[in-house]
C-alpha cells in the first residue's frame, strides 16, 4: 500500500505561484508513474501532470503547459507540482496518485492509489 499526503495548497493571486508537494509513505514510489489531477466544484475531475518513475518522461495537459512543471526526488519519496503564472481557472482541489503504469498517462483508471487533495484557490 502506498499512502500519500498532498501540501502546499492555499490561496493566491493570479500571475502569483504555488508549489505542491505530495509525500509518499508505506512504500517507495521509485517504481510508480506518478500524477497530479485537479478537480473543480461541480466539474469532472481532469489530468494535469505526470512523470515516469525515472522522472525521464512528462506530460502535461495542454492547459498548464508552459505554467507547470511536474518533478519528483525518488530518495525523499515525494513529488512535486510548481505552478506559476496560476490563473482563477486553476482553482480546484489537487491530487497526487502513484500509478504502475509505464509511461506517463492522463487516465484516472491507471492510478491506484490516491491522496485526499489539497486545496488551490486563484483570485483575479
Amino acid at each position: 500500500q502506498v499512502q500519500l499526503v498532498e501540501s502546499g495548497g492555499g490561496l493566491v493571486q493570479a500571475g502569483g505561484s504555488l508549489r505542491l508537494s505530495c509525500a509518499a509513505s508505506g512504500r517507495t514510489i521509485s517504481f510508480y508513474t506518478m500524477g497530479w489531477f485537479r478537480q473543480a466544484p461541480e466539474k469532472e475531475r481532469e489530468f494535469v501532470a505526470a512523470i515516469s518513475w525515472s522522472g525521464g518522461r512528462t506530460y502535461y495537459t495542454d492547459s498548464v503547459k508552459g505554467r507547470f512543471t511536474i518533478s519528483r526526488d525518488n530518495a525523499k519519496n515525494t513529488v512535486y507540482l510548481q505552478m506559476n503564472s496560476l490563473k482563477p481557472e486553476d482553482t480546484a482541489d489537487y491530487y497526487c496518485a502513484a500509478g504502475r503504469v509505464t509511461i506517463p498517462s492522463p487516465r484516472p483508471r491507471d492510478y491506484d492509489y490516491w491522496g485526499q487533495g489539497t486545496q488551490v484557490t486563484v483570485s483575479s
